[in-house]
């Protein structure tokens, strides 16, 4: 996930740092930086919490399970579902004021039970604002920080390649290549444009397709998407490569697909 000012998890976007600047001050607004935050083990990071608006914020931390679906878009779930560490976190404060325009650190403890398996385990920091009594409409913000507590032991990173399917974008006839990734190993496996090859191989011909980076938590499957023009069609063969984040052996395979 990338470097935001937090995830409105209303809307499950991103929101940039520099939204609104320059513009006028929204009345309610609020901010948490960085978006994403790693913890070793039994410790603290700290998150800046800031209010760009022009009313006062009352605003509480809590702590909630985090997932990723299958196309890597982010959800909250239980608190005991999956490798979470929503029950390893606190924060201090649990709730404070933030003055219009003001802003303040957020400390995040994690402290590891006694039995935990080694490799990553996630949570969010859920903050959320409480509606303001005065306003004719209850209005309440709420933003989440991703919060990734490594536990000591052996790191594993074991990628394999699924199946891949050809898909009709809604978007002009477009059609998209999506590639079903499994991550058997125990930490999340960042997938970027720089370690992920989808090739069109056709008549000698290599054509590369981009693709959409996203990250995969351990022991989940998702699922990545390269779009390709529209004037390709018929059978063609499709290499895809993810080379180690370690500088180990790439995973790759072919595929024979009509598009």
């Amino acid at each position: 996930m990338r470097r935001a000012a937090g995830l409105l998890l209303a809307a499950l976007v991103l929101v940039p740092a520099s939204a609104g600047a320059g513009a006028a001050r929204p009345p309610l607004a609020l901010t948490a930086t960085p978006a994403k935050v790693s913890i070793a083990g039994s410790g603290r990071a700290i998150v800046r919490v800031a209010n760009p608006g022009t009313s006062p914020l009352v605003v509480e931390a809590a702590r909630a399970g985090f997932s990723l679906d299958l196309r890597g878009r982010p959800k909250i779930v239980a608190h005991r579902r999956g490798r979470t560490a929503a029950s390893w976190l606190t924060m201090q404060p649990g709730r404070f004021v933030l003055a219009p325009g003001s802003s303040r650190a957020l400390t995040v403890v994690s402290r590891l039970p006694a039995r935990v398996e080694p490799g990553d385990h996630d949570a969010l920091v859920l903050l959320t604002t409480r509606p303001r009594r005065s306003a004719a409409v209850a209005v309440r913000l709420r933003v989440g920080v991703v919060v990734v507590v490594r536990a000591p032991g052996r790191v594993v990173r074991r990628l394999a390649l699924g199946g891949l399917r050809v898909r009709r974008a809604p978007a002009r006839g477009a059609r998209v290549l999506e590639v079903l990734v499994v991550n058997r190993g125990n930490v999340t496996e960042s997938l970027t444009r720089r370690r992920v090859q989808i090739s069109l191989l056709r008549g000698g011909t290599r054509k590369a397709l981009a693709t959409e980076p996203r990250d995969l938590r351990p022991r989940t499957n998702g699922v990545l998407a390269a779009r390709y023009g529209t004037g390709e069609r018929g059978w063609t063969t499709v290499r895809v490569e993810i080379t180690a984040a370690d500088g180990g052996p790439a995973v790759g395979r072919s595929f024979r697909v009509k598009l």
